[in-house]
């Protein structure tokens, strides 16, 4: 089974019945669904109510971190027990948009920490142009919590993301030929830290680079993946559905629909 680790059918631009339809075409069994802020992760979890495969984080992208209020952040708390909500996020900084002042950022991002921790839930994480800020709110504020760095961008990094256990998760763009440093940390991560994703529909991969995203493609990071690291696809899925499985507990038992 295949799996998009981080994607935004609210996004896409199309029907998701026919998004979630073309990615369960392509072997896609379970599409973890992001909310950016509390209008979007209610339609998250509405999607996730929808389709089977699909699953939701919930929270403020730091594009939106200025409009966190305390009743917006009430809310987001209560949708993390819905059982088919598996992470908090995503969340963190980004200062190469910059939409907001950092110290916003920072805040935001520690309420989103704190209702991980409370909610027994793993976080996951945005960071752009950011990663001193990131990796050090992680360090006082993120302690014992299940980190996923998505779209993974620090690969000057990784011995440190490594050594604090984060998960790390590559998008379509570890396939773009100026993608080195990327192509050598997806080879090189620990497979017990290796997710996969789209972020559709940004980051298409190659050969579709430049075009509309969406999670079926996920199968071309699955491929580009495999051959970085010398493995089979299926054996390279079976390593990455573990430890999604490890990641998002809220999948534990959870089984691809034979339809």
């Amino acid at each position: 089974m295949l799996i998009d680790s981080h994607t935004h059918l609210d996004h896409c631009g199309e029907d998701p019945a026919a998004v979630v339809a073309d990615a369960r075409e392509a072997g896609v069994g379970l599409i973890i669904q992001s909310g950016i802020d509390l209008k979007r992760s209610l339609y998250s979890v509405e999607l996730a109510e929808r389709f089977p495969e699909v699953f939701a984080t919930v929270g403020f992208h730091p594009h939106e971190a200025g409009h966190l209020d305390e009743a917006a952040l009430a809310e987001i708390e209560s949708l993390t027990v819905h059982p088919r909500v598996v992470a908090v996020g995503e969340t963190g900084f980004d200062y190469y948009h910059d939409h907001w002042p950092h110290g916003v950022q920072g805040e935001v991002f520690v309420h989103h920490l704190g209702l991980a921790r409370r909610a027994g839930l793993p976080v996951v994480i945005h960071t752009r142009e950011a990663a001193e800020d990131t990796l050090r709110a992680l360090k006082r504020h993120g302690a014992g919590l299940t980190v996923i760095l998505h779209c993974f961008s620090l690969p000057h990094l990784l011995a440190e993301v490594v050594a604090r256990g984060y998960y790390v998760s590559f998008a379509g763009n570890v396939t773009y030929k100026n993608a080195v440093d990327l192509q050598r940390a997806a080879a090189a991560v620990p497979g017990h830290l290796l997710l996969l994703e789209t972020d559709a529909p940004w980051l298409a991969p190659m050969p579709l680079r430049g075009r509309p995203n969406r999670p079926a493609l996920v199968a071309h990071v699955y491929e580009f993946v495999a051959g970085l690291r010398g493995v089979g696809v299926d054996e390279l899925a079976a390593q990455v559905e573990e430890n999604v499985r490890r990641a998002f507990p809220r999948l534990t038992g959870y089984q691809r629909s034979a339809g």
